[in-house]
């Protein structure tokens, strides 16, 4: 059974506002890292600045690579595959989209998935 139109719309606007809300805290960093502010003479405090500086570039890089599995995300809507797991051909839950919201994998094809990268893994 297909996901209601009404409730489709609902996810493209809550995965829209999270893009939106990821890209403005990237431009917030953005601003912030070249201000040119942040001179300072001690070695260590130079330091400690960069090890913030990597550790806030490293949060900003995992979320342009979640941007970019909610824009997925939203061309699936569009083409009206979206709920609909990648392996299988069922339906994902609800709960589970609401969880994770780009999500290809229903919840039974994910956990087959984690036990075989388990397996293979040791």
């Amino acid at each position: 059974m297909a996901m209601k139109p009404d409730r489709l719309e609902f996810f493209r606007f809550m995965l829209n506002q999270e893009i939106n809300k990821l890209l403005s805290e990237a431009e917030k960093t953005v601003s912030e890292m070249t201000n040119g502010k942040d001179n300072y003479p001690d070695p260590n405090d130079r330091a400690s600045l960069e090890a913030d500086r990597n550790f806030e570039l490293r949060i900003r890089d995992r979320e342009r690579k979640l941007i970019a599995k909610m824009r997925e995300a939203i061309q699936r809507i569009d083409n009206g595959t979206y709920g609909i797991c990648e392996a299988c051909g069922g339906e994902i839950s609800e709960k589970r989209l609401m969880a994770r919201p780009v999500t290809t994998l229903c919840i039974d094809c994910k956990t087959k998935q984690e036990k075989l990268e388990k397996m293979m893994g040791e």
